[in-house]
């Protein structure tokens, strides 16, 4: 039996001019889900990141963190975030031209996603279609290598998301049912959080989601964004 670690990134620096840069939160996160990991016993055969800079820091800090030394590490642009700024760029902003608070910038999210969901036509960087369609790839491709180890992948919350709705979600209308799942996962989904499957002769299956236990008790540490 294999095990699969998904690893949401630590929080990103919203607002700031790289984005993609975790936060001082994002690096504390990151180190205390490491030292959970380490004092649960859960080692790695394999580390397998995005290409995205706050899926590697997140990697390196928890990795240094749980004393994964030596460990490979293995790059895998199928596990990137879908292109949120090219979705939001084709619906117009509800605030206007000035900066949005966390809150408008969050319903601004939500209605232009569930129009890129709906496969309205417009200019999109990757339709939603091709979004699912990559994290499978992803997906398949870590199931084949975690048969008898464990691969920690250090991703976003959507292709998270996505990989425990394709798991969950079986059968007659299993697309749709896909696509409800992955809006609902989507809104819960903390920063550092810690998603286990498990894969073995009964296929892939979810053993836990977005657990963060190693944040409680820290003031600050569980964020969303």
């Amino acid at each position: 039996m294999g095990q699969i670690l998904l690893v949401r990134h630590g929080q990103a620096s919203f607002g700031a001019d790289d984005y993609d840069a975790l936060s001082p939160t994002g690096f504390e996160q990151a180190g205390l889900l490491g030292k959970s990991l380490a004092a649960r016993s859960l080692g790695a055969d394999l580390i397998v990141h995005g290409t995205m800079r706050r899926h590697r820091e997140t990697a390196e800090t928890c990795a240094g963190a749980a004393g994964w030394h030596g460990v490979p590490v293995e790059v895998d642009p199928g596990w990137d975030e879908f292109d949120f700024l090219s979705v939001l760029a084709v619906h117009p902003a509800p605030h206007g031209n000035e900066e949005p608070t966390k809150a408008e910038f969050q319903r601004w999210f939500e209605v232009a996603t569930a129009a890129w969901i709906a496969g309205e036509d417009r200019d999109y960087a990757e339709t939603f279609a091709g979004f699912g369609a990559r994290v499978n790839a992803a997906l398949e491709r870590t199931v084949e290598v975690a048969q008898q180890g464990t691969v920690a992948v250090f991703t976003s919350g959507g292709p998270i998301g996505w990989a425990v709705a394709t798991v969950l979600a079986e059968g007659e209308g299993a697309a749709v049912g896909r696509a409800d799942l992955w809006t609902r996962l989507n809104r819960m989904s903390v920063n550092a959080a810690l998603t286990r499957l498990v894969t073995g002769s009964r296929g892939v299956n979810l053993l836990t989601y977005n657990d963060q236990s190693h944040l409680d008790g820290v003031p600050g540490a569980v964020t969303y964004r």
